[in-house]
Parts: structure tokens; sequence; C-alpha cells
């Protein structure tokens, strides 16, 4: 995991906290528009933990059919407890929406008609 993506991480509560809606809404004039513009940056950030995690996992893959050699491996363990521990993507999204860290742009808005 990159540096800047540890640092994010580290100051994010695992855990729920309470938000203040019109905090969230101040940012684009629309509540809607901004749990939007949140809910596209977690899918983001979730597509890439995820893909990280698997290339990570994809290193100790067994391609062998035998069940005899299934073991254990610590390693393996302990990046899959790593990622557990991770704040969730919409927690860490709607962080970086407070603090200005995501940028979104609204396109005008067309004439249907014309």
């Amino acid at each position: 995991m990159s540096k800047s993506k540890k640092s994010l991480v580290h100051h994010i509560s695992p855990s729920i906290e309470t938000r203040n809606v019109n905090q969230i809404k101040e940012k684009t004039g629309n509540i809607y528009e901004s749990i939007a513009i949140i809910a596209k940056r977690a899918n983001q950030i979730n597509v890439a933990l995820k893909e990280e995690l698997h290339a990570k996992l994809e290193e100790f893959a067994s391609h062998s059919d035998s069940l005899e050699e299934v073991h254990e491996n610590k390693e393996q363990i302990e990046i899959s407890r790593y990622y557990e521990r991770l704040p969730n993507p919409a927690l860490q999204a709607t962080q970086e929406f407070l603090e200005d860290k995501i940028y979104y742009r609204k396109e005008e808005d067309q004439d249907l008609f014309s």
C-alpha cells in the first residue's frame, strides 16, 4: 500500500460516526448529489482495494487440486486480516469528501428538447 493510502487510512476510524448532513449538503447544495459523489468514490476505493488484495493473494495461490497440499499460510492470513481491519470505503470516501480531497465536476444543464 502506498504511503499516501497508509496516511489516509490511519486517521480514519474504522467505526461508524454520526455526520452532519448539512455539512455534506453544503459542498454541492444538494444532499443527493453529495451522496452520489461519495458513493462513486467509495466504489472506486473498493475496486482498488479488491484488486490490490487479489494481486497479493495470487502470490500464494496453488493451482493443484490435491487436498493434501492445502495448508495454513500465516502471511496470507496476515494480509487478509490487514484488509479486514481497513475502514469501510464509504467511510473513507465521506472523509475525503468532507476534507475536499475529491475532485468532481457538474455537467452543465442541457435542454433535453433542443
